[in-house]
């Protein structure tokens, strides 16, 4: 079975400022956040957010990183009051499948296609055992596009809760239907 899991709530969250590639710890509701989720092999994104979270959730320091797992890279947006986005911003948000991400921002596909190409690379490791992958927002939805044929976009537009999880069934066939366990925390700054 593939587990993915986004990070636990940050002081960043909290205040809703798109963190994209910042570097932040958990705080302490993101802590037992972590706690709270448990599990097995352990991938993740090389920011501490995820790190943190992955040490917590499957009590292991051993945690394998790699750059694939990494956030979306939002460029000149990063840090953003989302309270108060930039206009082109809404309108990407509002809209994923269907506006191309702002200048400077990296595209959808190119998280689809990182995302993806871990998801082929540890396949076999999933079918002998449980994975977890513990990762972002933007990055686990990119996971889920790949992972469904045929979504055509639709988890572009889904709420990822901090620490929320999604089991992915693998068979000798493949990956299964992503499902998910935990409906996450909440909004960001619930």
């Amino acid at each position: 079975m593939l587990y993915i899991i986004r990070h636990g709530q940050t002081a960043k969250n909290k205040q809703k400022v798109l963190q994209g590639r910042s570097d932040l710890p958990l705080n302490e509701e993101g802590r037992q956040q972590s706690l709270d989720a448990g599990a097995a092999r352990v991938y993740s994104s090389p920011l501490i957010r995820a790190i943190e979270t992955a040490q917590l959730a499957c009590g292991t320091d051993d945690v394998l990183t790699d750059e694939r797992l990494i956030e979306m890279d939002y460029g000149p947006y990063e840090g953003m009051d989302l309270t108060s986005p930039a206009p082109e911003v809404i309108a990407f948000f509002m809209d994923f499948a269907g506006t191309p991400a702002p200048d400077g921002m990296e595209q959808l596909s190119s998280v689809v296609a990182r995302t993806g190409e871990f998801a082929d690379e540890i396949i076999e490791e999933a079918r002998r055992g449980n994975v977890v992958i513990s990762t972002h927002a933007i990055a686990m939805k990119g996971f889920l596009e790949y992972l469904t044929p045929g979504s055509d976009g639709s988890y572009w537009s889904k709420y990822v809760g901090n620490c929320e999880i999604y089991a992915v069934p693998v068979t000798d066939e493949g990956y299964g239907i992503p499902y998910s366990l935990y409906a996450g925390a909440g909004r960001p700054g619930e």
